[in-house]
């Protein structure tokens, strides 16, 4: 059977939205473009597609106040300070050392808050509108803005335009990157793929965006860089079982530089019992939380929901069978709308006695009465509890402490929901500079390899929330504009 080969101006792996946004920007600025995409039409768009996409924005034209500063506080470890000492210089005077490491560059921070409003305006071109709507935190910490469909509006929008235009964006669905194809002085050449019966297919561009995600939907790759516990987290909906790494591995095979946290990811807490996506359960605060033998393990209210439920999810994957639980009685109903916290479709469990909660939990029964009886003691004797902001009512010599809304668990009945760790995407990526160029492993530009979206690594140990669609938007704009202009000489 003769080879397929085809021949385009850019290739861009991934069509959720940083595919889809570099695949139009690129076609605006005059490329041809493939677009690869592994899933079916009908489940195009990846994480996208399931996501609410809310962005942390205080208008439709400024990042939240807070936006930088969380993005530089988790920017990396412990940073060797003389290698670091360059990077209050211009990005182009710094040594390759420093660009090659393995931290998230001020520079790629400070783009993405200065494109984050001409991006949500170029997409509310295509029609998709944007306003600050309800989401699920009871308490919050930051302001959100998001598009009216949520990401799946998005990805619709892009790709009715990207279809709009047929002869400049070719849309190869059920397809998937292989590796990258190399030219005799190693310049990007293209993409070796494969189609839905597994037969190669070479999509020959001097410039490749690679925006297939990250790897949540890789077990191997799960296990390797995060440990035995990855077998007790599943992608948060259906879009992340198809990330399965290739995009980042083919760009590590041939020098590419890492960065990003490899060893963890965005965690929520979600209902396993659920096939929605993102069955989320977050009125954990307002009540404790345990393990299989009943017993406490973290502070469930040390912040406002929306800035602590992540580390949180992340104790809950240590915990045997990587699940926990959250008692409430029904002093839960003295929270005003709690039930929007909670996204899952089963019911709660519900039982009249502690005791027999445990049996039907399948917990053991003796931690559990041990453990309420004395969280019960701890809270403080007040009537000050204030649902709907931080009200410092905290344990008393209690350990794990409580440091909000602690009150006894004695009313019945009780409720329960279990938990486990739910992977909404990895943040073990590419390291790429403020035009998404990928870096080799020296700092240096790759000409023409560019990544957006979760295949670029940006964040380390806690996301900052409500900037994962943005960023994938803002830096698949860029990648798609600055690939087209390199084609173009």
């Amino acid at each position: 059977m003769k080879e397929k080969i085809f021949n385009f101006d850019v290739v861009v792996v991934g069509c959720g939205i940083a595919g889809l946004s570099a695949a139009v920007s690129a076609q605006q600025s005059g490329a041809s473009v493939a677009l690869l995409e592994r899933a079916p039409k009908e489940e195009r768009g990846g994480n996208t597609r399931y996501t609410e996409s809310f962005w942390r924005m205080k208008s439709r034209d400024e990042v939240a106040d807070d936006f930088e500063e969380h993005l530089a506080a988790n920017a990396g470890g412990h940073l060797d300070p003389e290698i670091i000492k360059d990077a209050s210089e211009p990005y182009d005077k710094w040594p390759s050392l420093l660009k090659g490491l393995g931290f998230t560059d001020p520079e790629v921070i400070t783009t993405l808050a200065n494109n984050a409003g001409p991006t949500l305006n170029w997409l509310s071109g295509f029609g998709v509108t944007f306003d600050f709507l309800p989401n699920y935190f009871i308490t919050e910490c930051t302001s959100r803005i998001a598009p009216a469909g949520g990401g799946l509006a998005l990805v619709e929008a892009l790709a009715d335009y990207a279809e709009s235009v047929p002869d400049a964006i070719n849309i190869f669905y059920r397809t998937t990157g292989r590796n990258l194809i190399l030219g005799k002085n190693g310049e990007i050449c293209g993409v070796n793929a494969v189609n839905e019966e597994n037969s190669d297919i070479k999509f020959k561009a001097p410039a490749i965006v690679l925006a297939s995600g990250g790897f949540e939907g890789n077990p191997e790759m799960l296990s390797r860089y995060m440990g035995p516990a990855s077998q007790y987290i599943r992608p948060v909906a259906r879009g992340g079982y198809y990330n399965k790494g290739e995009g980042i591995r083919m760009a590590l095979n041939i020098g590419a530089a890492p960065c990003g946290d490899f060893g963890s990811f965005h965690a929520q807490p979600v209902d396993p019992r659920s096939g929605r996506h993102e069955p989320v359960v977050l009125n954990f605060p307002y009540g404790i939380l345990v393990n299989k033998k009943g017993r406490r393990f973290v502070d469930e209210a040390p912040l406002t929901v929306d800035a602590s439920y992540e580390a949180i999810t992340r104790e809950i994957m240590q915990q045997p069978e990587g699940i926990a639980f959250t008692i409430c009685d029904s002093r839960l109903d003295d929270v005003p709308n709690w039930q929007k916290s909670v996204r899952t479709d089963q019911a709660p469990v519900e039982a009249d006695s502690l005791d027999k909660l445990s049996e039907i939990l399948n917990i053991d029964a003796r931690g559990l009465r041990r453990t309420v009886t004395e969280y019960n003691k701890a809270c403080p004797a007040t009537n000050k509890f204030n649902a709907l902001g931080l009200d410092d009512l905290a344990t008393i010599d209690l350990d794990p402490p409580k440091s909000n809304w602690s009150r006894p668990i004695n009313q019945g009945p009780f409720r329960a929901w279990p938990i486990i760790a739910a992977n909404c995407f990895t943040f073990g990526g590419l390291k790429i500079d403020g035009q998404a160029r990928v870096l080799n492993v020296d700092g240096e530009v790759m000409p023409g390899l560019y990544a957006a979206g979760e295949t670029a690594g940006l964040y380390y140990r806690t996301y900052t929330g409500a900037t994962s669609v943005m960023r994938g938007a803002v830096f698949g704009r860029i990648a798609g504009k600055d690939a087209a202009k390199f084609c173009a000489g």
